[in-house]
């Protein structure tokens, strides 16, 4: 009997989602399974950075940092709505990593990712640049190097959207309770029913191993699951550049420009021992990360400062690093079953820069055993749903949404098309042609419409769904707003 799916991916992160894209593109019959909101976990806790990694240079881990570097410019070309390019500012500090040593690090960053459109490292003087302003007086000296930031959340949304257009069938808070082989396929039980696949994908991040398991398979391969934690702080700077700082322990933090109003600042690298269920920042880590920001910054901060923090457990390759941020970032894929057997296919480890290259040498590894998976890979060079604009075009677009909707506040119209590029302008899109086609404003510019769009387009379900991962905008919604919001999406699903 054939199997309902050709293809069936477990995990609804960043490695699920473009798996999905590039299998369906390529001909498969795929269905996505994710028992939460897609990229509820890691893929929405990461640093934001598309970047290929500059401390990775010191573990010698040049073909990973190669790989990601050539990714850059690929992904801000076919997601320049949600991706674009930041500079980076990097200190010199006194006592730490040499002059000379950064420069080395630096140059090697320019030349052996195939570096094209963005701009080459330069040395900078702090004490005569708005950089160096905010900065320490002992901080004089530096440079400046160039690497993206990405919307995470909304870069596997826009994948599984991309995947669901072609034709994946994507279900959101749908447990996976079993997994087995029987009569040649797979047999999946669910809570949303029972499906068969005739291969599956093991895209379940930090829970990898615990698929495995359930689905009575056994692997050589071992995880180190760790804890990234960041804090959120009222803006420190008021230029767009983003700081990367050495500390004394050897480690090293980013400080980010953060939806207009707020910098980003983090991460720190801890070995997760507890729950998946229960990853949070420990009081430990928010006081490590303002003891960083004071090293550096005049001005200085302390836990209450913090407005929000987040956490996510990344689900490294085992190495046997022995501290954790030493740990590989690189991926490995393994391929079970043996003849007459059903493949699965399990993912360990990757980062959200090297996603797309992941996703198409997954779809490559399973095409001699999946007969409907045909042709090459094919998402380097098609845009994402929104994405359809040239990739320095974001200010143009901003103009042409406010020449149709002159009533909408300049910060309102660069979120909209930070969220959804093109769709702005689409008659059927989030955005209406006029303030009462959008309908309720819940606060801060999300309208009805949008929402409704994020519902029936983006599977968005809870408040959380919408304020912390299609959008940030729980950053600014106080208690009534969300009551009033969580209200009307539960008539909306009633």
């Amino acid at each position: 009997m054939k199997p309902d799916y050709d293809l069936a991916i477990i995990g609804g992160g960043i490695n699920g989602a473009g798996i999905a894209r590039d299998a369906t593109g390529r001909g498969a019959r795929v269905l996505l399974l994710e028992q939460g909101d897609l990229a509820q976990g890691t893929s929405s806790a990461s640093t934001k950075l598309i970047h290929g990694g500059l401390r990775y240079l010191e573990h010698y881990e040049f073909a990973l940092v190669r790989e990601a570097l050539s990714e850059r410019e690929v992904l801000w070309s076919i997601a320049p709505h949600i991706i674009w390019p930041m500079r980076f500012v990097l200190p010199h500090r006194a006592g730490l990593r040499p002059r000379w040593l950064l420069r080395l690090g630096l140059f090697l960053y320019d030349h052996i990712g195939g570096r094209c459109a963005l701009p080459p490292a330069q040395t900078i003087n702090l004490s005569q640049s708005p950089e160096g302003e905010v900065l320490k007086p002992a901080y004089t000296k530096g440079f400046v190097y160039s690497d993206g930031w990405v919307d995470d959340a909304r870069l596997v949304v826009l994948n599984a959207r991309d995947a669901a257009l072609r034709g994946a069938d994507i279900r959101t808070r749908c447990k996976v309770e079993a997994l087995r082989r029987s009569g040649g396929q797979w047999q999946i039980e669910t809570s949303q029913g029972s499906f068969t696949a005739g291969a599956v994908v093991n895209a379940a991040g930090p829970a990898v191993l615990d698929l495995l398991g359930r689905a009575g398979q056994e692997t050589r391969q071992q995880m180190r699951l760790v804890r990234g934690s960041h804090i959120v702080v009222p803006r420190l700077f008021d230029h767009e550049k983003a700081y990367f700082f050495q500390l004394p322990d050897g480690r090293i933090f980013f400080a980010i420009p953060y939806e207009e109003d707020f910098t980003l600042v983090g991460t720190t690298d801890r070995d997760h021992t507890g729950p998946l269920s229960d990853v949070r920042a420990s009081e430990e880590e928010v006081a490590y990360l303002c003891a960083g920001v004071n090293e550096y910054f005049r001005r200085q901060i302390t836990p209450d400062d913090v407005v929000w923090t987040y956490s996510g457990v990344r689900p490294l390759v085992s190495d046997g690093s022995g501290r954790p941020e030493a740990a590989t970032r690189g991926y490995r894929f393994e391929v079970d079953g043996g003849e007459g057997e059903p493949p699965l296919l399990s993912v360990f480890g990757g980062k959200i820069t090297t996603y797309r290259h992941l996703a198409a040498g997954a779809v490559d590894r399973l095409a001699p055993l999946v007969p409907a998976i045909t042709g090459t890979p094919w998402t380097h060079g098609a845009a994402l749903p929104g994405g359809d604009f040239p990739k320095e075009g974001q200010g143009d677009l901003i103009d042409a949404l406010h020449a149709r909707r002159p009533d909408l506040p300049h910060p309102v119209l660069r979120r909209l098309v930070r969220c959804h590029g093109t769709l702005v302008l689409a008659s059927e899109g989030p955005v209406g042609a006029t303030m009462a086609q959008d309908g309720e404003d819940f606060g801060h510019g999300l309208y009805a419409r949008e929402v409704d769009w994020m519902m029936r387009e983006e599977w968005a379900a809870e408040p959380a769904d919408i304020l912390w991962r299609r959008t940030k905008l729980g950053l600014r919604f106080d208690a009534r707003q969300t009551a009033r919001l969580e209200k009307y999406m539960a008539e909306r699903r009633a």
